[in-house]
């Protein structure tokens, strides 16, 4: 679910300005999983960019206020997702916490840091959305430790089936400031791309495991 349709054109003009989205359909990025893929999202950036980085938390706020109005408590997803989670957190006066990927092998064996009670009522903040599958295992580990989720929400998603599917699976709303739906037309009205590469990019979106092999 996209927040704001106006907001989702203004960020995506924005990512692709700060080149925090790049586009190379000809010669594609290999993702970490050994995905190819003529996109690369590095929403890192936007911390660089005042105006940008504002941006976003003014809109999480927003949509805070209005989807999950009860939230008592934020919660970033490490590591990329602990910046606008932490500004998020202060612009509405909730306590922050972040969850680790796995517990660490050492120490206090965290996986989430920072307090969340039984019974807390959590917002999840995070980057991006590609499969879901890191994302929801942070859901289930805040689940675990007894608090409720209320949703996510996320800078930017590619909006992947799949992805779509399994928050539905896992019953956690997902709203996003901006999408791969709203960013292409754009890019290409903006000559980032060309109009030939449109179906290069459209065809990829749809089976993003096999494209490019």
């Amino acid at each position: 679910m996209i927040y704001n349709e106006n907001i989702a054109k203004q960020l995506a003009e924005n990512l692709l300005q700060i080149n925090a989205i790049k586009l190379k359909p000809q010669t594609p990025f290999t993702w970490a999983s050994g995905w190819k893929s003529p996109i690369y999202c590095d929403n890192r950036l936007t911390l660089s960019y005042p105006l940008v980085r504002n941006l976003i938390k003014e809109q999480f706020a927003a949509c805070l206020k209005k989807h999950f109005p009860d939230a008592q408590c934020v919660s970033g997803v490490a590591t990329a997702g602990i910046a606008h989670g932490a500004l998020l957190a202060d612009a509405m006066n909730l306590p922050f916490s972040y969850v680790r990927s796995a517990p660490k092998q050492h120490g206090l064996s965290n996986q989430i840091e920072g307090k969340i009670s039984a019974g807390d009522k959590v917002v999840v903040i995070e980057d991006l959305i590609s499969t879901g599958k890191s994302s929801l295992e942070v859901v289930q580990a805040i689940r675990s430790a007894g608090a409720e989720v209320l949703g996510m929400l996320a800078i930017f998603t590619y909006g992947f089936h799949n992805a779509d599917e399994a928050f539905a699976e896992a019953n956690c709303k997902l709203i996003t400031l901006s999408d791969y739906e709203h960013l292409i037309p754009l890019a290409i009205d903006k000559k980032y791309v060309s109009e030939n590469d449109l179906e290069t990019l459209m065809q990829w979106r749809k089976s993003p495991d096999t494209w490019g092999k």
